[in-house]
Formats: C-alpha cells, structure tokens, sequence
C-alpha cells in the first residue's frame, strides 16, 4: 500500500537516576561518596533512508519510544545510555510538528533531524560534592523523555513527472521506458498512487514518476488533486502529455491551459521549471490532434504513441536533457533542517491559588532523590536562585506563604532577605 501522509506519536527515553553510596575508609566517618550517575536517555531522530518507498509502516505503528537510560550504582557505576531511535523514512519526506511547523526536508539519502532530545541522567552524589558539601548523602533523579506528534509528509524525488488529465497515456508511457508496471485501464483515474521508474537513455539514467491524472480544479482540492500535485514539487522537470482522443471531452489546447493554471495554483514555483509536452496517442491517427491553437502555445510539442513506440525515444532525449541542465543549475533542493532558537529556561503561570513555574531547567533543579534533606533543599533553592527564580516570582506578584509548583513538587515562597 502506497502511503505518503502519516502522523506519528514519539517519546524519548528517560534518564536514569544517579544514585546513593559511600566507599567506607578509616578516616571518614561516613565514607567517600561512589554514587555514579544515571544514563541519557535515547534521543529520537529521523532519517531518510532510500531503502524506504512509503510511510506504511507508520501508518498501522503510529507509537515508537526510544530506550531509557539506566540507573547509577555504587562503586561509581554509571547507567548505560538509552539507544537512540532512529525512524527511517522514504528520501522526500517533510518532517512537521505538532503546530504544523516544518522541522525539517529531507530529500537526499542519509540526511536525518532528531526531533525529540533524551532525558539527561541524574546525578549521582559523588558527582554532586563540592566545596560546601563534601559528602552529599542525595542524588538528582533521572529527567522524563520528551513526548510529542509529529506529521510526516513524502513527496516523491523523481528528476521528471509526467503530469496530464485522467487516461492521458501516463502509465503506459512510463510502462513502455522504464521497468514500472502501473495498472493500465480505459477508464478514468486507474491510477491511484504514483509510480516511479528509471529510464536509460544511452549511457544517462534519469527517474520518471507518473503522477495520477489532474482535473480542472485539482488546487483547490477536487478529485486528490492536494495528494497529486504534492508529488509534482520535486520534479526538476514536467513532462505534460495531452490526450486528443474523442473520449475526452476537452481539447489538447484546453487541457494545456488548464493543467499550467493548476500548477500555478498550487505552487507559482512550478511554472518555472522546465517543461516538455507532447499530445499522446498518435497511433490512432486522429485529424487535427495538434491545432494551430497549441502550436501557436507550445511550438515544440511532440506528438508520440506509447503503444507503437512513435517519437517516445526523441521524447526521452529532450527529457534526459532538461533534466541534465536543471541538475547543473540546481532546479532541485538539496533539503534542509531547521535550527529552531533555544526555548526558554522556564515560565511562570498562575493557575488556580499557586504560582507554577515550567521549563526544564527549573524543574531540573529541584530534580533532588530527597528534598527532606536541609542539604538537598538548600542546593535545590541555590539553583533556582541563579536561575532567576525567585526574582521572576516577585516580579509576577508572588508573596511570602504563596504555594509554587515546579514539576512534581510544591514549595513554599519565601521572599528573599534583603539584607
């Protein structure tokens, strides 16, 4: 099953926690802490990988998690690090998150976004001493993977898309040069999905999609003209093929005219690539099948026979040229990731009767195994003093007593001394 639009849950893995121990030795009453630290959790990237030709895959296994990190250990074990999940994808793919923001494109073989990071490792108390606590008797908990939808969207990668209306000659055309195998019918839309095939021409090569027939109005959405004309964006090169026959009610010069106004409709960029046509079926030997009306359009239009064989090797010459000349002048992106600015450290809500403070470095802070411990409070309070913390609360209208939640945990404000 040909499947190019899926949306996809994804969840990184979780840190591991750091742990708790004491080396005992003679002069240390209380011994010298050997707590090791918890592991990454794995990050979740995604890759283009040409072994794939559709997102089927994701479209019945819509969940996918990577690995936790491990847990520290005394003696200084640390937690092993998560195994970071890697989904590939076919060459072509838009990478959007939830807000419908585009991650990232990746259109050539190897090009890959990690989308979610892994949770950080908490410390272990031997990471954690310092010149004000020499023996930390506390350790950081492990920090909870990131959980989020993300769309991805395949546009095919083809070096030229044979684009015309319903039983235009499409798929018998791409059958006759290339090794595809297309369903081929006299009816209307036999085509349903795109198919892709290589053509060789002398010692060039080039890939030839045969995008499923367009009807007038295809931008806007009738028939699947979205899903059609998505697969269109990547091609260096449109060959638009014209069907004279007496079975379409619309003349080759019309269905010109409305195919380029669709193109345009969908994308302006389109109509700059370059682009070949040709009115198909010459076999059938029909008067008048190039009027004077497309040649004043297109003087060079072809007129060929899939079935016969009639100008299709002169066709793929042209074809193979336009195609050699938009790779020299880079009619094609080379796809993109983007960077998106660093969020910010937190945020501060009020909800309900308490304050509530977000953000991953705040929560981060007060991400302490046992906050009971005077030690543990006092450095968990330090941290989101530098954070700013306490300085954005004042700012937002807190007051000495009034409840702040940071992540899992309820604290107490208290005002800081001026003195």
């Amino acid at each position: 099953m040909f499947v190019d639009q899926v949306r996809v849950r994804l969840r990184s893995g979780s840190g591991g926690a750091g742990a708790v121990s004491f080396l005992k030795e003679g002069r240390r009453p209380r011994g010298k802490p050997a707590g090791g630290s918890g592991g990454r959790g794995g990050r979740v990237v995604i890759a283009a990988d040409e072994s794939m030709a559709t997102l089927h895959i994701y479209r019945r296994s819509p969940h996918h998690s990577a690995d936790g990190g491990t847990h520290g250990a005394g003696g200084l074990r640390h937690g092993r690090r998560g195994g970071d999940l890697v989904l590939p994808v076919p060459p072509g793919t838009s990478v959007f998150d939830d807000e419908g923001i585009l991650l990232a494109d990746l259109v050539e073989p190897g090009q890959r976004v990690e989308v979610l990071a892994g949770g950080r490792g908490g410390r272990g108390n031997a990471a954690l001493v310092s010149p004000r606590n020499r023996a930390p008797s506390f350790c950081e908990q492990g920090e909870y993977g990131a959980e989020a939808w993300f769309s991805l969207e395949m546009k095919l990668v083809a070096d030229a898309a044979l684009i015309g209306f319903p039983n235009a000659g499409k798929s018998t055309l791409i059958s006759r040069v290339s090794a595809a195998r297309p369903k081929i019918a006299d009816y209307p839309f036999t085509t349903l999905t795109p198919n892709l095939g290589v053509v060789s021409v002398g010692d060039r090569e080039f890939v030839l999609a045969d995008v499923p027939g367009l009807i007038e109005g295809a931008a806007q959405g009738k028939g699947l003209g979205h899903d059609f004309l998505r697969h269109c964006e990547r091609a260096r090169v449109l060959v638009v093929l014209l069907d004279p026959s007496p079975l379409q009610p619309t003349p080759p010069e019309r269905q010109y005219e409305v195919l380029c106004r669709e193109l345009r409709a969908h994308d302006t960029g389109l109509m700059e690539r370059p682009r070949v046509s040709a009115v198909t079926k010459s076999d059938l030997r029909i008067p008048g099948a190039v009027s004077p009306a497309l040649r004043r359009e297109v003087p060079d239009v072809a007129e060929i026979s899939a079935v016969t064989g009639q100008g299709v090797d002169e066709l793929m010459y042209r074809i193979a040229d336009l195609v050699e000349q938009a790779a020299r002048e880079g009619v094609r992106s080379g796809g993109f990731i983007l960077h998106r600015p660093v969020r910010v450290d937190f945020t501060v809500d009020r909800e309900d009767d308490m304050w509530v403070v977000k953000g991953r470095a705040a929560e981060r802070a007060v991400a302490l195994n046992d906050l009971t411990l005077a030690e543990a409070a006092g450095l968990a309070a330090r941290r989101l003093t530098r954070l700013g913390v306490d300085e954005a609360l004042l700012e937002a209208g807190a007051r000495q007593g009034d409840e702040v939640r940071i992540g899992d945990h309820v604290f107490e404000f208290s005002e800081p001394d001026d003195g």
